[in-house]
């Protein structure tokens, strides 16, 4: 499991941002029968209120209907589901701030990056990640 840097979310490349709907979905499945997501990498949701999981869950959700991806309505209920007040949508820059720093930044760009030097990217979607490199470079 893994949740990517919030500001990956627009240049993830397809699979990526498709398995990251998934996970969440797993993710708030986890939280509601477990009380956790039990899981090494996104264990730090628990660290923070969960309107923090939905605004983060609803960027993804926006970013695959504005390539055209499907979301299924039933998926969106179970991550809000996890959310006493899912209608208080913080601002993007506020959320899991002191979580995706430049420290998780570089987690997430290797991440992809190995991905991308095994074959499992393509150049141009790396192109994009690289692009993004390089605006967080100037102005972090």
């Amino acid at each position: 499991m893994r949740m990517w840097h919030k500001n990956m979310i627009s240049v993830l490349p397809r699979e990526q941002l498709v398995a990251a709907w998934r996970e969440l979905s797993a993710i708030a499945g986890n939280i509601k029968t477990k009380g956790t997501p039990n899981h090494i990498l996104v264990n730090k949701v628990m660290d923070y209120p969960m309107n923090h999981f939905v605004t983060y869950a609803a960027a993804v959700r926006a970013e695959m209907m504005k390539r055209g991806y499907r979301t299924m309505d039933s998926v969106w209920e179970k991550i809000t589901s996890v959310c006493d007040d899912i209608y208080y949508i913080l601002p993007f820059d506020e959320i899991y701030k002191n979580w995706m720093n430049d420290t998780y930044w570089i987690i997430c760009y290797y991440n992809l990056k190995e991905k991308w030097m095994c074959g499992g990217i393509k150049d141009e979607d790396w192109q994009k990640i690289e692009e993004a490199d390089e605006w967080w470079e100037m102005n972090k």
